[in-house]
């Protein structure tokens, strides 16, 4: 493992992840990360470029991630992962082994882990996949969703849903102004008080269901105040066009900056530890750069991490 580079505020080394987290250089970090945000390679059947485990193997990979994700997070510190559905090796049946891996995690003798809310990735624009059991002989639907899953150490690891608000409705702009509702029981036996909704509180809390593309194009997406756009097909971002004009193709399983900035928002103050030991190219360190927190990441190819520098040219970043 190597530093190979780094800002004011974190550094991106490059090497094998289990390995270099079991190095010096991060395991002084024990006990400090405030938020793990990464996007592993999926459970797929076959080899990507980027890399990835297969089968069992990857079952065996989650399992000795696991103690390390322990000792480098802090008490009120938080895990997230974004995982993809897997399916059975040339049979139409979906693995459970993405759902193991989580079980692993959670149920390993010394682990302190628990799962404390699941969050899906909704993405209508992801390809037809499997595309063996979808477009060839049409027996499945397609796979548009990703798995979040927030585990910690604690069942109240540091958390605050008020930085993450979504703007009010229109509806529900309108029942502000005029100060009344109609309350009362509701036929799901809910009782709504007269003044449960009067108090402006900024905006509503946010859903654990992420739209990056409107379902409806009618509907109005309300999004976290605070997070960038969550499309990660968008011709406007930054890195995408540098990578066009650079005759670069950009890394096939970038985790959406949208997301990623909406735990660092969610999960952590400045200042805090954001680690990604699966670095891609570095959404995470940009991420926790743009909302000045400190932030470590790992990347097994040089080839990645030498893409993943364009990002710190951004103008949205005022840091060098």
């Amino acid at each position: 493992m190597k530093l190979y580079y780094k800002t004011e505020l974190g550094k991106l080394y490059l090497g094998d992840s289990l390995e270099a987290m079991t190095s010096e250089k991060i395991k002084k970090y024990a006990g400090k990360v405030n938020l793990i945000v990464t996007s592993p390679p999926f459970p797929l059947n076959n080899k990507k470029k980027y890399g990835n485990e297969v089968g069992e193997a990857y079952k065996e990979w989650f399992k000795k991630l696991t103690p390390i994700f322990n000792e480098l997070l802090a008490d009120d510190g938080s895990l997230v992962i974004e995982i993809g559905n897997a399916w059975e090796p040339e049979r139409p049946v979906q693995s459970t082994l993405h759902l193991e891996c989580l079980f692993e995690m959670t149920k390993q003798e010394g682990s302190d882990l628990r799962l404390i809310q699941e969050f899906i990735c909704y993405n209508p624009a992801k390809l037809p996949s499997p595309a063996q059991w979808v477009t060839v002989n049409r027996w499945r639907t397609v796979d548009s969703y990703t798995h979040i899953w927030w585990l910690a150490k604690s069942d109240y690891p540091k958390a605050d849903n008020s930085k993450v608000l979504r703007p009010y409705s229109k509806s529900m702009k309108k029942l502000l102004e005029r100060q009344s509702y109609n309350a009362g029981n509701r036929p799901s036996e809910h009782k709504i008080s007269e003044k449960s909704f009067l108090k402006d509180h900024g905006g509503s809390i946010s859903h654990n269901f992420f739209e990056l593309e409107p379902i409806d194009e009618k509907r109005e997406v309300r999004l976290p105040h605070n997070v960038l756009s969550f499309s990660n097909v968008s011709s406007n971002d930054f890195f995408i066009r540098q990578c066009k004009e650079k005759g670069l193709k950009p890394h096939p399983a970038r985790m959406n900056k949208g997301i990623v900035n909406f735990f660092i928002d969610f999960l952590t103050d400045e200042h805090d530890i954001v680690f990604d030991p699966f670095g891609g190219s570095n959404t995470s360190g940009y991420c926790a750069e743009l909302k000045n927190r400190q932030w470590l990441a790992i990347e097994a190819s040089e080839k990645y991490a030498e893409q993943s520098k364009i990002r710190f040219n951004d103008p949205e970043l005022t840091r060098k």
